[in-house]
C-alpha cells in the first residue's frame, strides 16, 4: 500500500509498505480521507510538537476516516463494513486519564501520525476503543474534519460554556479558527472573527461570522467594544498561537469572562495582574477532546446540518503528497485532505 512519511527538512516520501495486520484488539481500516493539519508541518520541518526525536519515523496523518475491512479476534463492538473516524491518541487504557476518556493526557500515550502509524495511507490499524462511529449520512471528508479540527473547537467551546447568550471572539482563521466559527454559531453565539489575511476573513464571514476584523487595524479594539455593547466579549478563543493575538483576546474579554488558548505556542508573555487577576478572568488551555464527547459532536453536526466539507478547501491523492504539503506550508491551501478511492 502507499503511505506518506515526513522525515524532516521539507522532505515528503510516498513509500510502498505492506498492508498491516490488525492485532487481537484492533481493526483494519481502509482509509477514505485523511486531513493535513498545521501540526504536521512540525514533522515537515523536523521539529515535531509531539514525540520529539521519536517522531518522523511513522506513517503520517492523525485525522483519518474510512471503512473497517478486518477485525482482530478480540474486537466486540465493530465489524467489517462499519464506517469510522479515528481518535488520534492511543492511551494505556487503565490510567485515570484514560478511564476519563482523555487518552491524549495519558502519560504513556502514542499519537497517530507522530509516534504511531497514521492515516496518510491506504490502510490503517487502530485499537477498537479508538474507533469513532460515523453515520451513513456523514461523508468521509466531513468525518475526518470532525475530529481534530471541529472536535477540538467543540471541546474548547464547551469548556468556555458558549451558548446563545455568548459574544465570542476567535483569533486565527485557519482550519481550527473556522471550525470555531461553525461551532460557536451552531451553539447560538454571536461571533467576531479576526485574522490579518483578507481571504480568511471573507471565508469566515461566509461561514456565518457576524463581524470579521483585521487584528492589525488600530480601530479593531474599538470595533470589538462596539460589537459587544461596550462590556467586552463573554468568551474568546485564540487559534493562532500569536502573542499579540493572545493578549488582544485577554484584553477584549469582559471581567469574569473566559478565554481558551488553542493555537500552539512554545512561549508567550501576558500581563496577569491586568488581564487575569483584576478581571477575574478564567484562562484555559484546550487541546483535542475527550473520546466520550464525540457523540455530542456528531449530534451537533447532524442537528445543525453543519457542512464540514466546506472547510476542506483542497483535495489531493497520496501520490501528490509533496505538492500537498508544499502548498499547505505556503498557505496556498487551508484544510487540505487526502482522498482515496
Amino acid at each position: 500500500m502507499k503511505a506518506v512519511f515526513l522525515p524532516g527538512n521539507k522532505q515528503v516520501i510516498v513509500r510502498d509498505v505492506p498492508v498491516p495486520e490488525p492485532g487481537d484488539d484492533e481493526v483494519l481500516i481502509q482509509v477514505k480521507a485523511s486531513c493535513i493539519c498545521r501540526s504536521d508541518l512540525s514533522l515537515y520541518y523536523g521539529n515535531a510538537v509531539v514525540g520529539g526525536a521519536a517522531a518522523g519515523k511513522c506513517i503520517t496523518g492523525h485525522e483519518p476516516a474510512g471503512v473497517i475491512t478486518k477485525i482482530g479476534s478480540g474486537v466486540k463492538w465493530f465489524k467489517p463494513g462499519d464506517r469510522v473516524a479515528a481518535y488520534l491518541a492511543i492511551g494505556c487504557g487503565v490510567c485515570a486519564f484514560c478511564r476519563m476518556g482523555n487518552y491524549h493526557l495519558c502519560p504513556n500515550w502514542t499519537c497517530l501520525g507522530f509516534t504511531a502509524h497514521g492515516g496518510n495511507a491506504e490502510f490503517l490499524t487502530l485499537p477498537e476503543r479508538n474507533c469513532l462511529r460515523i453515520s451513513d449520512s456523514m461523508s468521509f471528508v466531513a468525518a475526518a474534519v470532525s475530529t481534530d479540527a471541529f472536535g477540538t473547537l467543540y471541546s474548547a467551546a464547551k469548556k468556555l460554556m458558549i451558548s446563545g447568550s455568548s459574544t465570542v471572539g476567535i483569533w486565527g482563521l485557519g482550519p481550527m479558527g473556522t471550525s470555531g466559527v461553525l461551532v460557536a454559531k451552531a451553539l447560538g453565539a454571536r461571533v467576531v472573527a479576526l485574522d490579518p489575511i483578507a481571504a480568511r476573513r471573507s471565508f469566515a464571514q461566509g461561514l456565518g461570522a457576524d463581524l470579521v476584523l483585521d487584528p492589525s487595524d488600530p480601530d479593531t479594539a474599538g470595533a470589538i467594544a462596539e460589537f459587544s455593547g461596550g462590556t467586552g466579549l463573554t468568551a474568546a478563543i485564540d487559534c493562532s498561537g500569536n502573542q499579540t493575538a493572545q493578549n488582544m483576546a485577554l484584553d477584549s474579554t469582559m471581567p469574569l469572562g473566559r478565554v481558551a488558548f488553542v493555537g500552539e505556542a512554545r512561549e508567550t508573555t501576558i500581563k496577569p495582574s491586568d488581564q487575569l487577576i483584576r478581571k477575574q478572568l478564567t484562562l484555559i488551555g484546550s487541546w483535542y477532546f475527550a473520546i466520550h464527547e464525540y457523540d455530542e459532536i456528531t449530534r451537533l453536526i447532524d442537528a445543525r446540518k453543519i457542512d464540514l466539507e466546506r472547510l476542506a478547501t483542497h483535495r489531493f491523492a497520496l501520490d501528490d503528497a509533496d505538492t500537498a504539503f508544499r502548498l499547505f506550508d505556503e498557505r496556498k491551501t487551508e484544510k487540505a485532505v487526502f482522498t482515496m478511492s
